[in-house]
């Protein structure tokens, strides 16, 4: 069962070429190239095939799949959610939340989608990806620009990154990474969005991009704040960045699930008491 969903997984984006399976890290290698969203889901997708290819996957196993940015949260909601409800297994599938709602498009496995913008969630509802009533908003967010921790720039405003010193910017890419659509518009209304891609390297999700500043790579990026706070000793915030809309997050049960009631349950948890104390903790806002 699980070579099938692997393979399934594979033969999706079996037309893409070898270069893809290996996407470049550096900044020198990421200029050269411009991913489109389908090698992003290849490159994704690899993880969760490993992850269910060495592992049995049961009738009780419930697949989420979340945006890169609710990683460390949802580690701790899926071990609670576990501890209740000793007979399911929790797989996490973390990514880009456009590159997740493509994967389950495509038929891998997920029981529950949860996205890191409205847009995200909005497409999943017309692929019919996701079962329209049990979207729910379960936490906020907010957008800051981050430096390297010693780094001495003078980053006031978004302005200051038109100036020379700042060579370069790390973003998610807007094609696909919500934190990159929310920057985007952000730079827009600042009228800042050509003079900042001009140094920009797209980031597959805020992970990448916030791996990029910590070690030094480029000279800013944006992330969300949940994103920074994770690394106070390597990165710093510069500012808070305004955004034209609210850094909201949907979660729903996939149309596909196989165990609706469970996915619905873990949805559920998402929205208690106890599973808001734990987003609290990670610094997530209440929706």
């Amino acid at each position: 069962m699980t070579c099938a969903i692997s393979c399934h997984i594979f033969r999706c984006c079996q037309n893409l070429p070898p270069a893809c399976y290996l996407p470049p890290r550096r900044y020198s290698m990421l200029r050269r190239c411009n991913y489109s969203i389908k090698r992003l889901i290849l490159a994704s997708a690899l993880p969760l095939m490993l992850l269910l290819s060495t592992s049995t996957v049961h009738a009780a196993d419930l697949v989420v799949s979340a945006a890169a940015s609710l990683t460390n949260a949802f580690k701790d909601l899926g071990q609670a959610f576990e501890a209740q409800n000793p007979d399911t297994k929790v797989i996490l599938n973390f990514a880009a939340s456009d590159v997740l709602l493509q994967q389950i498009i495509k038929g891998a496995p997920a029981d529950v989608f949860a996205s890191a913008d409205q847009e995200a969630m909005n497409k999943a509802e017309a692929e019919k990806a996701v079962l329209a009533a049990s979207r729910k908003n379960f936490a906020n967010n907010q957008i800051v620009l981050i430096v390297p921790a010693d780094s001495q720039l003078r980053i006031q405003q978004l302005q200051d990154l038109a100036q020379p010193a700042v060579k370069r910017v790390a973003y998610g890419n807007p094609a696909s990474v919500p934190v990159g659509r929310y920057t985007k518009a952000a730079l827009e209304h600042a009228n800042l969005w050509d003079v900042v891609a001009a140094k920009g390297v797209p980031a597959q999700n805020v992970r990448q991009s916030l791996d990029y500043v910590a070690r030094g790579e480029v000279d800013a990026g944006f992330v969300f704040s949940t994103d920074a706070a994770i690394m106070p000793d390597k990165v710093k915030v510069a500012l808070h960045v305004p955004s034209q809309t609210a850094v909201s997050y949907p979660i729903a049960v996939t149309s596909n699930t196989r165990q609706a009631d469970m996915a619905a349950k873990f949805v559920a948890y998402v929205l208690s008491p106890a599973g808001q104390a734990t987003l609290a903790r990670y610094g997530f806002l209440k929706p």
